[in-house]
């Protein structure tokens, strides 16, 4: 059973008068921190991050979700990153971020050159080197390989390596988020891998490289112990400057709740993306000078999904009967207290290609009703909307460890009662429900019928790997991350023409025609545009995330 907010919140408040050890020094400023005493709880040179769910491989082609590929930045790097703002392109393993203008896009947009940076080794000593790019694009595509998403890879005909620090990538076609999407923050950020310690494998999908990996980053993995942590330690030949770090501990703290209680007594310094609906207890534990609380803009909603293959969810008229029927600003108002915006485009807000006259869906019980009527669908004895003698009935999913995710789907299977659709709740843990296909995963393998789930896109708008006929993830294309099942020719019109020019404005035409098909055919219905409150240890300094991850700068990071 969940503990209600209340009740937590009141226990915390407890907590606060009586608690071991210190008392509650004032929280320094980030200007003056570096100069300023630690508090006591702190350890100098160490950093200990709560995580809720332990990852089920440390390779970062094979990760599936946002805490492995948290943990994935702090051994890895990527070509491209962003900074914190998600505006500004910074180069990490590249030396410069290909552009029209300095001729790393070529003039017909189909070749793609990257300088890459000289003198940067991986963590057993080895020099990195344009092989390693390569390599790492051939591991993305190797079928064997049990990768979550191709998205931009496959789009790829061939990668040339003319020297140790250039590589050149031959495209298939025109892919205007290439710079933004490959070994970059896309929506599947995918890290450059040792080609020295992989090339010899088949697969890499059960290697010991998965659970001790070799990167560039700035932190190495020494220890995993199952059920409990990670340990890293500072890479001291990191090619951007030693980390101010001396280890990083990542703790499994699978319970909201526990990983509650370990910040508010310092077990750990930051509590990994947690729950909008924890946002209230956070704030109340900030105002006794314990934590600070970040937010920033990212590229994310709260959905829900709907599988349309399966019945009668193929049927437009129900599933808009289900838009109707849940009250949105009802669900930021109980679980977010006021840290979430509703949701209505599958774009955020901030985003330069954000449309809001799209076609909304005010609660309305009445039409919800009237359209499951005119599906063919009336009262049954017991109250339900049935068909045929059927009730009309829809498995309810998201993932266990998720408080937030849990209470939305409670007061909205309450919703759907109210208009005649029973929902029964079955819910997983996070490593099967966000699992590969070839992982069985549910939401991969559509075992679902209603799912409620987190979406964070990459900086670039692009979003074709979940709505394109293409990528509807089946054995012959298992890392297509089309969940809901949804196809339509209109749709993918609409994405090849966002897809085949590098000129913004001809861009956002396309993805506002995106965005309206996408309210009117409703495959999923975005609740909300969440803001974590990303919450830390006041002495944790240099904690800036960008809107795709939040370790991109983790060698600046110091306590």
């Amino acid at each position: 059973m969940v503990r209600t907010i209340g009740t937590l919140l009141c226990a915390l408040l407890l907590a606060a008068c009586s608690k071991v050890g210190t008392e509650t020094q004032p929280v320094t400023s980030s200007a003056s921190g570096a100069a300023a005493a630690l508090h006591p709880w702190s350890h100098p040179g160490v950093v200990q991050i709560g995580v809720q769910r332990e990852p089920n491989s440390l390779n970062p082609i094979l990760s599936a979700n946002t805490t492995e590929g948290l943990i994935n930045r702090l051994s890895f790097d990527v070509l491209v990153t962003v900074d914190a703002s998600g505006k500004n392109f910074v180069p990490s393993l590249a030396s410069e971020v290909p552009t029209t203008t300095n001729g790393g896009i070529s003039k017909d947009g189909l070749t793609i050159t990257y300088k890459l940076r000289s003198g940067v080794k991986w963590q057993d000593g080895v020099p990195f080197s344009s092989k390693d790019v390569k390599f790492s694009w051939q591991a993305m595509m190797n079928n064997n390989n049990n990768v979550n998403s191709r998205v931009g890879y496959e789009d790829v005909a061939s990668v040339d390596t003319p020297d140790a620090t250039t590589v050149r990538f031959h495209l298939k076609h025109k892919f205007a988020p290439f710079v933004a999407t490959v070994f970059s923050e896309s929506d599947n950020p995918m890290c450059i891998l040792p080609e020295h310690l992989l090339a010899k494998y088949p697969d890499v999908n059960r290697v010991a490289f998965n659970q001790m990996p070799i990167g560039t980053g700035p932190f190495k993995v020494v220890k995993w112990q199952r059920g409990d942590h990670l340990e890293l330690v500072a890479n001291p030949d990191y090619f951007r400057g030693q980390p101010k770090l001396k280890s990083v501990t990542v703790r499994f703290i699978p319970d909201e709740n526990t990983e509650i209680n370990s910040l508010r007594t310092h077990d750990i310094d930051w509590m990994f993306e947690p729950s909008p609906n924890l946002y209230l207890i956070l704030k109340t534990i900030e105002q006794h000078g314990d934590i600070v609380i970040h937010f920033n803009d990212t590229p994310q909603t709260l959905n829900m999904q709907l599988n349309t293959s399966h019945k009668p969810l193929d049927d437009l008229r129900v599933r808009r009967a289900i838009a109707y029927a849940i009250d949105k600003q009802s669900l930021v108002d109980k679980f977010t207290g006021g840290s979430a915006r509703v949701g209505g485009a599958d774009q955020p807000p901030y985003s330069w290609a954000y449309e809001p006259d799209i076609m909304h869906y005010p609660p309305d019980v009445g039409k919800a009703r009237a359209l499951l009527t005119e599906a063919g669908f009336a009262p049954g004895p017991d109250g339900f909307m049935a068909k045929d003698g059927v009730r009309l009935s829809l498995q309810l999913s998201t993932n266990t460890e998720n408080a937030t995710r849990k209470l939305v789907e409670t007061q909205i299977q309450a919703m759907l009662h109210a208009v005649g659709i029973d929902t029964p709740i079955k819910n997983y843990a996070a490593n099967l429900y966000f699992a590969t296909y070839g992982q069985g995963g549910v939401q991969t393998a559509g075992k679902y019928d209603l799912g409620i789930a987190g979406w964070i896109a990459g900086v670039d708008p692009d979003d074709h790997s979940q709505f394109a006929c293409d990528q509807i993830p089946k054995p012959s294309h298992p890392d297509g991350v089309n969940y809901t099942r949804y196809c339509s020719k209109e749709m993918d019109a609409a994405q090849k023409d966002a897809l085949a020019t590098y000129d913004q404005a001809v861009r956002k035409v396309a993805y506002s025609k995106i965005q309206k098909l996408l309210a009117a055919d409703v495959p999923q219905i975005v609740i909300w545009y969440p803001r974590f409150p990303q919450a830390t240890n006041p002495d944790f300094k240099g904690f800036a995330p960008n809107p795709v991850n939040e370790a991109w700068n983790a060698y600046q990071w110091e306590i």
